[in-house]
């Protein structure tokens, strides 16, 4: 498992404008900015990204994923303050 694949797994099942993934092979953080996360809370957008993920979790190949979701709005704003 490494960024790349993780990255590629995420962006096959949610429509993106920017996924990055960092982590040691173990423990990964993935920063995650999607349109569909729009009025959603952060549980729901969690769940949307866990669900691209499905046969990783279930297969504990990826064990420990933190992320932080924005909306695209969300995301500009970040990035200016």
């Amino acid at each position: 498992m490494n960024a790349e694949y993780i990255e590629q797994a995420i962006a096959a099942g949610l429509p993106c404008e920017h996924i990055q993934v960092d982590g040691d092979g173990h423990h990964w953080f993935a920063v995650i900015v999607s349109a569909a996360f729009e009025g959603k809370r952060a549980i729901a957008r969690h769940q949307m990204v866990y669900a691209t993920l499905g046969s990783e979790l279930q297969s504990e190949a990826l064990h420990a994923l933190s992320m932080k979701t924005l909306t695209p709005t969300e995301w500009a704003a970040a990035r200016e303050g």
